[in-house]
């Protein structure tokens, strides 16, 4: 199975070489050549193994030249770093609802299913290609993915990673977890401005070839752990495979996701088109409300006030992984090319009527302010005794607004640990406001939820990284690092 890139204008490439590239030459994002589908033997088989053999099936399809041994070794190594009962929970609120939680890996965030596995593929990656350059590898976090990469590639061999995350626009806890990264290979910055000008920075230094031939100068070469890179989205199809397949024997799930760079949803609608039982995919924004407006409207539009919320890692503006879904749905790479150029020139694009239908059969969307993410919040603690973070709130709420809608069972995906982001957590709960670890300590009070110990652990852990930069330095510290 070769690899293709959204706008066409870049060869085939192997699953290895997308993978250790990140990004396509022509700004493009890899995608497989053809969606693999599971066989009736596959579902069957699917409805009875643990996380782990889900892992190493859905892998399989897509990594042509990998061999079984090779994934199982991944797999088995990105387990260990979750708890011996598997990576993932599913919590039941009633007979209809549960919530997936994908927050027990090492750094209480999503991120970690797909960032314990990926830095276990990268290596093979080089060693498939001949590449014996150092991979450096750029990412731009809106608050979990920076510490999940971090700590997925500390001292991986032959790797250096960067993470750039707006100055001011993380929760307090995220920006230590960062800041305290352990590891010889790793390196942080705070950038001035939002998400989208960390993002956009990345996304630019991969296309600057003048940085390209300085860093071939010293025998390195790019790639990113953003989930622009397939390496990053494939592990996230497995969850979504495991729980439609084994929640409700079988039976078809809608999911509602969290989501602003639209990789994790993106992972949802994968899984649903290889064959697993996934039924509507609800794309649940926050105040930043772009994507709710595009599957409304049609209308992609980046012109707007941007708002910093309770769940910050959903504050963004330009949603890298639609394009993927352009491509996925249309199979037209000039299509999504001239989209991307009015995205990048305009700041807008619309599509056809009848692509929004289409997409209609699948997603509903719609998003949740602040004030309503807190209600549900507190409603889901007052009435079912369970503690959620600001995103999974924001799932909570926008079900709630569009459940009369959805036909099957549905699972809310739950991508943080409250803790993460106590004092927005807080603001739900009687009380004065407090910060930092004094707002762990009083929902610890409040709702004896244990405190998960990586977090814990931060009270103590020494601040390496406190460098704050412009995007426009950021070219310099890719060089520099």
């Amino acid at each position: 199975m070769n690899y293709l890139s959204t706008r066409g204008k870049a060869p085939a490439v192997t699953a290895a070489k997308a993978m250790l590239d990140g990004i396509a030459p022509d700004g493009g994002l890899y995608l497989p050549e053809t969606v693999p589908q599971f066989s009736a033997k596959e579902k069957a088989t699917l409805r009875t193994l643990d996380y782990a053999g889900a892992a190493r099936l859905v892998l399989g399809k897509y990594l042509d030249g990998f061999t079984g041994t090779e994934i199982a070794s991944a797999v088995e190594a990105a387990r260990r770093s979750f708890p011996a009962d598997g990576p993932v929970r599913i919590a039941s609120l009633d007979e209809r609802l549960a919530v997936l939680e994908l927050w027990h890996g090492p750094t209480a965030a999503f991120k970690d299913m797909a960032l314990q596995l990926f830095p276990r593929l990268l290596p093979l990656c080089r060693e498939k290609c001949g590449d014996v350059r150092e991979t450096r590898i750029l990412t731009a976090t809106s608050g979990d993915t920076g510490k999940a990469a971090l700590e997925g590639f500390r001292d991986v061999p032959g790797t250096k990673i960067l993470v750039f995350y707006p100055h001011g626009g993380v929760s307090r806890i995220q920006e230590l977890q960062m800041q305290t990264q352990t590891g010889q290979n790793v390196g942080v910055f705070a950038v001035k401005g939002n998400f989208d000008d960390a993002q956009t920075g990345v996304k630019r230094l991969f296309s600057d070839p003048d940085l390209r031939d300085k860093l071939a100068q010293k025998n390195v070469v790019l790639s990113s752990a953003n989930s622009i890179n397939w390496g990053r989205l494939l592990p996230q199809i497995v969850y979504y495979v495991y729980t439609s397949f084994r929640l409700y024997e079988g039976e078809a799930v809608d999911f509602v996701v969290p989501t602003g760079n639209f990789g994790n949803i993106l992972a949802g609608f994968l899984a649903k088109k290889m064959g697993a039982p996934v039924g509507r995919l609800v794309c649940a924004s926050n105040k930043n409300r772009v994507l709710a407006d595009f599957f409304a409207t049609g209308v992609y539009d980046r012109n707007r006030p941007f708002y910093k919320t309770d769940s910050p890692s959903m504050d963004i503006l330009i949603s890298s992984n639609l394009e993927r879904l352009l491509y996925l749905q249309t199979g037209d790479p000039d299509f999504v090319a001239e989209k991307m150029r009015a995205l990048n020139g305009t700041g807008a694009y619309e599509i056809p009527a009848a692509l929004r239908e289409e997409l209609a059969e699948v997603f509903l969307a719609d998003a949740a302010t602040d004030d309503e993410g807190l209600e549900a919040l507190g409603s889901l603690w007052r009435e079912r005794r369970y503690l959620a973070d600001p995103h999974t709130a924001v799932a909570a709420a926008v079900y709630e607004k569009v459940k009369d809608r959805l036909g099957n069972r549905v699972v809310l995906v739950s991508t943080a640990n409250p803790y993460k982001f106590a004092p927005a957590v807080l603001v739900a709960f009687p009380g004065s406001p407090c910060d930092g670890f004094e707002a762990m300590d009083r929902l610890f009070e409040l709702t004896g939820e244990p405190v998960p110990a990586p977090l814990a652990a931060l009270r103590s852990a020494p601040t390496r990284f406190s460098a704050v930069i412009g995007p426009e330095e950021m070219k310099q510290a890719a060089l520099d690092a």
